[in-house]
């Protein structure tokens, strides 16, 4: 064979995928409610989320941050003035539309996640810690190719 499988072995192994993400998906929630906690004692996790969105793809309008969210604009805009009234985001007027603003981290919000980060002991990085560099590489391009849709390239 080429690696295709029958069609049972690729239920099977399709299931087994299902069954895994199902308990990574559960995990990973107990880590972002827990850095959530980290970056500002009572935050939920969407508004971590939403700030971690900002600071990666930042600045964003509020309707590009809605999208990268896949959320309702009210709950968004709703979560940014909480993640202002903590001083970890920013609004500015949008230079190339005056109708809309920029949403960006602060500096002290950027650092305030660096130090919660630092202190996340049981995250990711100590999980993989033992996972050699190439192993960790091809799962994020297994994993980028999954969630575009794409047939991941060897």
């Amino acid at each position: 064979m080429d690696g295709i499988g029958s069609p049972d072995e690729r239920i099977d192994a399709v299931r087994a995928l299902e069954s895994e993400f199902g308990e990574l998906i559960a995990r990973f929630r107990k880590v972002i409610h827990a850095s959530a906690q980290r970056l500002s004692p009572g935050m939920l996790p969407v508004a971590y989320k939403t700030f971690t969105t900002i600071v990666r793809h930042g600045p964003l309008t509020p309707s590009a941050l809605a999208e990268a969210l896949t959320a309702d604009k009210g709950q968004v805009s709703r979560t940014v003035r909480e993640l202002e009234s903590l001083g970890l985001v920013e609004r500015r007027p949008d230079p190339g539309d005056g109708r809309s603003s920029l949403i960006s981290a602060t500096p002290e919000g950027i650092a305030r996640l660096e130090d919660a980060r630092s202190r996340d002991g049981g995250g990711l990085a100590a999980t993989l810690a033992d996972w050699h560099v190439d192993d960790i590489r091809t799962l994020a391009r297994l994993l980028h190719a999954l969630t575009s849709g794409e047939a991941p390239g060897r």
